[in-house]
């Protein structure tokens, strides 16, 4: 029997024609078990345009931030295989399934979409300012972690179910940074990780403040880099843990 797939899209005032396209063609060409759209803070009437679709929603009435849409949607799942897409639809549908096969098919415990990978072929880029930012990052992130990737920040990743049972509780980033936290904390638990080169093109009309997004991320990158040597007994940040207040994870947030 092939394993089940879950697909999670976190929402914040998406294009309502553009994520309807987007999980129709989903869904028939997947087939997952489950498709959860987690919607934040929607407006007036969005919630009933999406009824129609063949997604499970999920709304709240303020702005959770991606890493804890994503963290509701993937403990609604009750698949074998868990996997998120921005809802803007970036990552073409055939880009999402090279992503599900290394995990579906038992190879690695996480695949990380990548548009930075060589293989790669984006075919509308970012504006100069958002990929010198998104490079340094990268870079920063592979000195500073267990895991060297070339894309850390990619909005599509797929996760076995036995996996995030032993990383969910060590997640805590509600944010854009939500995706680095969870390559750290996969990396410190010894699991394996799979970089996929994906297809991607840039969607215009982000929610997101490329500077304001760039210092957050480099917070939550040294804070997961923190996290990842505590899992690994390091000393000096176990040490450290002792001085610092103890934050609440996502999922007993959630509950």
């Amino acid at each position: 029997m092939s394993p089940t797939v879950g697909v999670v899209l976190p929402a914040y005032r998406p294009d309502m024609d553009q994520l309807g396209t987007y999980i129709a063609a989903i869904d028939d060409a997947l087939d997952p078990r489950t498709i959860v759209v987690e919607l934040d803070a929607p407006r007036d009437g969005v919630p009933a345009q999406l009824r129609s679709l063949p997604a499970a929603v999920h709304t709240v009435p303020y702005r959770r931030g991606k890493g804890a849409a994503i963290t509701a949607g993937f403990e609604r799942l009750e698949t074998d295989v868990l996997a998120f897409v921005d809802a803007d639809g970036s990552t073409p549908v055939r880009s999402l399934e090279r992503i599900l096969d290394p995990v579906t098919d038992g190879r690695t415990d996480l695949a990380v979409g990548s548009r930075r990978h060589p293989d790669a072929t984006v075919a509308t880029h970012q504006t100069f300012a958002r990929r010198f930012l998104g490079d340094g990052f990268a870079w920063l992130a592979g000195q500073l972690l267990d895991a060297r990737l070339y894309d850390y920040q990619c909005g599509a990743k797929a996760i076995g179910a036995a996996a995030w049972e032993r990383v969910r509780d060590h997640l805590y980033e509600p944010g854009f940074a939500w995706d680095v936290e969870l390559i750290a904390i996969t990396a410190a638990l010894d699991l394996s990780i799979e970089e996929v080169p994906i297809e991607w093109e840039d969607k215009p009309g982000s929610t997101v403040s490329p500077i304001r997004t760039s210092i957050d991320l480099l917070e939550a990158l040294l804070t997961a880099r923190h996290r990842s040597k505590q899992l690994r007994d390091d000393r000096f940040h176990t040490a450290l843990a002792d001085h610092l207040d103890e934050p609440t994870a996502l999922v007993e947030k959630d509950r």
